[in-house]
């Protein structure tokens, strides 16, 4: 399957650094501009709502088509990325969930736990989520309304 290449920010906590080490060479192979944000040592423990932030940035500001956050379950890092206003982060532990994530919600930060997924599996969650275009149409609807309720404006 080809991909078309983007350029992608990655970061992982300290429970995802050799996950982290393994998808963004993947990435790379593949010919997309990788922009490991770190954290490349899995002996400190990190606090995933600041590289969360800081991946979230990236794609809001354009410096990154989509970001890559991994962390143990995954669960925090989604929470703390979608606090960033303009980011859409989904928490994929399953191909059909990374499909939706990108075709229905338009998700441009893709979140997996290293705990919860089996490298082999996060390669083929990423190859999803990346080859996956949004349907636009009907969910276009309903991601403005998730972008209004990110403003606190009420759902009219």
């Amino acid at each position: 399957m080809k991909i078309a290449a983007r350029k992608i920010a990655i970061v992982a906590d300290h429970n995802a650094v050799p996950l982290k080490a393994r998808l963004a060479a993947w990435l790379a192979d593949r010919g997309h501009e990788v922009d490991d944000r770190g954290v490349h040592d899995d002996t400190q423990v990190a606090d995933y709502p600041y590289l969360c932030a800081d991946v979230g940035a990236q794609v809001v500001g354009g410096q990154a088509e989509l970001g890559v956050v991994l962390g143990g379950s995954g669960s925090g890092e989604q929470m703390a990325c979608n606090k960033v206003r303009g980011v859409r982060a989904a928490l994929c532990h399953c191909t059909f969930t990374a499909e939706i994530a990108r075709a229905h919600n338009d998700a441009n930060v893709l979140v997996m736990g290293a705990k919860v997924v089996a490298p082999d599996l996060a390669e083929r969650i990423l190859t999803t989520w990346l080859a996956t275009a949004f349907k636009g149409g009907r969910h276009q609807a309903r991601v403005e309304q998730i972008m209004a309720l990110e403003r606190g404006e009420p759902l009219r």
